[in-house]
């Protein structure tokens, strides 16, 4: 077999290989003047929220940041982000590459 051939093989053999499920960090901060009580994701491509990343730790205070894990098994980079805030107000942002974020920061 040549190496052009070989070369061929590999990048086949690389196509077959499903997408790798990721788990992404990074710091979200809270610069809006009310605390973050919920925050959800979702792959963009899935109509259904995840869990509250939140969890037990509940709420981040305004001026705060904190890491954030998304380990859902998802292969996707664009999720939408939903945060609920202290006066039960929804902010729904769409299409965020979470691949490509080292921090995402709320504002007023």
């Amino acid at each position: 077999m040549n190496i052009k051939m070989l070369g061929a093989l590999a990048a086949l053999a690389a196509m077959a290989v499903p997408a790798m499920a990721q788990t992404v960090e990074f710091t979200l901060v809270n610069n809006s003047s009310q605390a973050l009580h919920y925050f959800y994701t979702s792959p963009s491509n899935d109509n259904d929220w995840g869990y509250d990343l939140l969890g037990d730790s509940g709420t981040l205070e305004s001026g705060t940041s904190g890491t954030v894990t998304i380990g859902d098994g998802s292969d996707q980079c664009v999720y939408d982000f939903k945060f609920v805030m202290d006066s039960g107000a929804e902010l729904v942002e769409p299409e965020i590459d979470i691949c490509e974020l080292g921090s995402y920061t709320i504002t007023d």
